[in-house]
């Protein structure tokens, strides 16, 4: 169970407030740092797919996947980190690692839970902040949740919008 109450943050989970689907990011990442997500996602025993352009490829390494044209198509990574919860990663660029969460997935103190998890496992993985903004936030100025290296689990880094 996470440290935060589902009461507590449900509005950060409201679709009109967050959009359906929020971004989370870890800035300051490098082909490393990616490299030891996938492997934590290996070694996780969640269900996972990786495909470019749609299409379901083998299992790459980072720098494979990071070294690709700026025109190839789109590589995603998508993770379950539990049955109908899915993380959807964009392998864009080695500098940030980001990826998408599907809030009507999200909904009460069981799946806040298992997001928080999934967040925790992979700051703690790599050592870094691992932050939720509202979609479409691309310059991170309104993170509202994450995980904090200090403290070793997710915080909230914003109040909550009531409603």
């Amino acid at each position: 169970m996470s440290e935060l109450l589902w009461d507590d943050v449900r509005g950060f989970f409201d679709l009109e407030w967050e959009g359906r689907l929020p971004d989370v990011w870890v800035t300051g990442a490098g082909v490393e740092d990616w490299q030891a997500v996938l492997d934590l996602v290996a070694a996780s025993g969640w269900r996972s797919e990786y495909s470019e352009g749609g299409v379901v490829m083998p299992w790459p390494r980072a720098w494979e996947v990071l070294s690709r044209p700026a025109d190839a198509d789109c590589a995603d990574l998508r993770v379950w980190p539990a049955p109908d919860v899915l993380a959807i990663f964009r392998l864009e660029s080695a500098e940030e690692i980001g990826f998408g969460v599907d809030l009507l997935k999200l909904q009460g103190q069981e799946r806040l839970d298992v997001l928080c998890g999934f967040l925790c496992a992979i700051g703690r993985r790599l050592g870094k902040r691992v932050v939720m903004t509202p979609e479409g936030d691309w310059d991170r100025s309104h993170a509202v949740l994450g995980f904090d290296v200090e403290s070793d689990r997710v915080v909230l880094l914003a109040e909550p919008p009531i409603g």
